[in-house]
């Protein structure tokens, strides 16, 4: 241990966050608070503090690691094993990596958990999990039954009455505080939204179903009893999570009551990146961890950055610098440049199009592939100009933040099948099913699933009922297909549900051929699970990106430019950043300056935009907007001015220029040439 020579590669700061509580025997320290800035080596720093962790005698088995996502704790498994193969050698070092097995989200250990202390809380362990869609399903199914799809003004939509439900949980605040901040269109609801809320609730604890935010409020609900929380607290000696700052309420009173004292606690992240205010995370979490425990937490500040150029990192600090309140630190780096950040001010939305274009193609000829080049903007709209451009121009480009695989209707269908099997009385997965058979109608499903749900085997109620009326030989084939399914092996199930499901597919839909595509990945992912039981709750927690037919990545084309929102591109980095409409209204949005907390979410929003450049990075400011108002104002170009997040005294850290240049006694008029009647052209077609 003396001559850790592993950790010879990580700076002053990364090897005491590292070696934190590490000395004489003992692996346990008090609570530590990691304030790591953008690009600062915050991942590599975690792994090495795990890995150093177990070279100095902790028990793999013993330590919990919490992330946002499941491809992050596997890939942070994979960087342990890898530092500890320099000391533990081969052998040792897979040892350690198959032991690291309580790693993975917050979502997914809660899961964990519940389904291992069911019998104790009252849960059925067969629960199973719905994705965001089919909780918005069951809460329109209650809304119906409790009668307020009828009222005489309209009541809210089952989307937003579930957005509403989930805040109130993740942010736990009660539902008037919460009616009043985020849904004020709503306030006048608030005792209709408490029933049928309660209603909800019913009716999940009734199909035993947990929704994503029960997975957090269950555990919540376990920790509170102080024998459990103890025993759940004892089995881990270390407790770290990635990303603190992106925590919401219910997160947090998890994490303090697994370490009421904080001892092995260890939390990571950086308030200028906390951004997910939508998902009710709220950066209270990090700036009070300090203060939550007797003696504070000890802070160490990751501020030396890896990434990007001084010029750029003096821009992002005197953007954050303005920040009401904030850890203090500034960014540094040795990668010196003489090229400043560009403020770049452009006519309208098709001149900022065409700027990128110009720049991103000359980029491009100097060698810079179009994957090392980036156009982020505030909301996935922002883009529409220039999606047009690109396309005209002939270049090939991904827009990350498109359909999600579980979003896909015939993967939805599928999964609901399995589902259904599972856990017979989930009434979405049961409508859903039914509902694709011909000649079966809502009542009839409804008919069908009421007298499942009085049976006490609901599966075989069902195989019982006489065919309903229309429904011809699909009927015996769904009934045969359930009674295959309810006996069959795992993985050979998914076979036996697509084999059922794809005449529906070809009859429902025309792409077909692709949709196939896509039940055969879900085929090949599912064969890496153990049980039905296992895929249907992983997949739901951690799906995958995008369906084959909406990835968005040109199939013919090896290079693209990458277009994303700066929320999906938080974690990102390329060689050159374009960031679109830096102008108030757009950043901030004009509906994210409601409140202070809001204003400065804005503003930490641009500093991640800003810090995701490595090399070059350009703020483009249209001078005007075209914009589609109402009939009293009618289309009509509005002006914009520079975003209020770059104040006057911040220019000198940019370059700041005009874009096309003007030339001197010309003006910018189209072409001179004969006139084209192409009105009388185009009628011509038709003729």
């Amino acid at each position: 241990m003396a001559a850790a020579t592993y950790l010879d590669t990580l700076n002053a700061e990364q090897r005491r966050a590292v070696e934190h509580g590490v000395a004489n025997g003992s692996t346990v320290g008090g609570p530590l608070l990691v304030i790591a800035g953008a690009g600062s080596g915050k991942t590599n720093t975690l792994a090495h503090r795990v890995a150093h962790l177990i070279v100095a005698g902790a028990d793999p088995r013993r330590i919990l690691l919490m992330t946002f996502s499941r491809r992050a704790a596997a890939e942070m498994g994979a960087r342990v094993e890898r530092i500890a193969r320099k000391v533990l050698g081969e052998n040792n070092a897979a040892i350690m990596r198959d032991a690291l097995t309580w790693a993975g989200t917050f979502h997914g250990i809660g899961a964990r958990l519940l389904r291992e202390y069911a019998e104790r809380i009252g849960v059925d362990p067969a629960f199973t999990i719905h994705d965001r869609e089919d909780s918005a399903d069951l809460m329109s199914l209650v809304r119906h039954d409790c009668g307020l799809s009828r009222t005489e003004s309209r009541f809210p939509a089952k989307g937003t009455c579930l957005s509403i439900y989930s805040r109130c949980v993740n942010a736990e605040m009660e539902i008037e505080k919460v009616l009043g901040q985020h849904y004020p269109w709503c306030a006048g609801w608030a005792s209709e939204l408490k029933r049928l809320f309660a209603a909800y609730v019913e009716a999940k604890q009734a199909q035993h179903v947990l929704d994503y935010d029960d997975l957090l409020l269950y555990w919540a609900q376990m920790m509170s009893d102080a024998g459990i929380a103890e025993e759940i607290g004892g089995r881990f000696d270390h407790v770290l999570v990635d990303e603190y700052q992106d925590t919401n309420r219910l997160q947090s009173t998890i994490l303090l009551a697994l370490k009421p004292e904080g001892r092995g606690l260890t939390v990571v992240g950086d308030d200028a990146q906390s951004i997910y205010s939508f998902r009710a995370a709220t950066v209270r979490n990090i700036l009070e961890f300090p203060q939550s425990f007797s003696p504070r937490a000890e802070i160490i500040t990751l501020d030396r950055n890896y990434r990007s150029t001084q010029a750029v990192l003096a821009a992002a600090n005197g953007v954050i610098g303005l920040a009401r309140e904030r850890f203090t630190k500034n960014l540094w780096t040795d990668r010196t440049s003489s090229h400043k950040p560009q403020l770049v001010a452009v006519r309208d939305e098709a001149e900022q199009a065409r700027y990128i274009v110009e720049q991103v193609l000359a980029n491009r000829e100097q060698g810079s592939l179009l994957k090392h080049q980036a156009v982020l903007f505030r909301t996935s709209s922002h883009s529409g100009p220039l999606e047009i451009e690109l396309t005209r121009r002939n270049i090939p480009f991904v827009k990350f933040g498109g359909l999600k695989f579980l979003d896909a209707a015939h993967v939805k269908d599928m999964l609901a099948l399995l589902r259904f099997i599972e856990n017979p009385r989930d009434r979405v997965a049961g409508f859903r099913i039914l509902h694709l058979l011909p000649g079966v109608g809502h009542a009839t499903a409804q008919r069908v699933l009421d007298h499942m749900a009085e049976s006490p085997s609901p599966l075989a109620a069902l195989c019982k009922l006489p065919a309903p009326p229309r429904t011809g030989d699909d009927w015996a084939a769904f009934i045969r297909t359930v009674e295959n399914l309810s006996y069959s092996e795992w993985p050979a199930d998914l076979e036996h549900a697509r084999l059922w499901y794809e005449p529906h597919l070809d009859r429902i839909h025309e792409d077909a051929e692709t949709r196939r595509a896509d039940l055969m990945q879900l085929e090949q992912i599912a064969s890496g699970y153990i049980s039905r039981e296992k895929f249907l709750t992983e997949i739901t927690l951690d799906p995958p990106d995008a369906t084959s037919d909406q990835a968005g990545v040109p199939l013919l084309d090896e290079d693209y430019l990458i277009l994303s929102t700066i929320h999906s591109a938080k974690g990102q980095e390329w060689k050159s950043v374009f960031l679109l409409n830096v102008v108030d209204g757009c950043m901030p949005s004009d509906l994210g300056a409601g409140t202070s907390a809001e204003l400065e979410e804005e503003r930490r929003l641009l500093y991640v935009a800003m810090t995701r450049a490595k090399d070059d990075l350009h703020l483009i400011v249209p001078q005007r907007f075209f914009t589609h108002g109402q009939a009293a104002s009618g289309d009509r170009h509005v002006y914009a001015s520079r975003t209020r997040f770059i104040p006057e005294a911040l220019v000198p850290l940019f370059e700041r220029t005009t874009w096309p240049k003007a030339q001197a006694g010309t003006a910018r008029t189209a072409a001179q040439g004969p006139k084209i009647d192409i009105g009388a052209r185009m009628r011509g077609m038709w003729r």
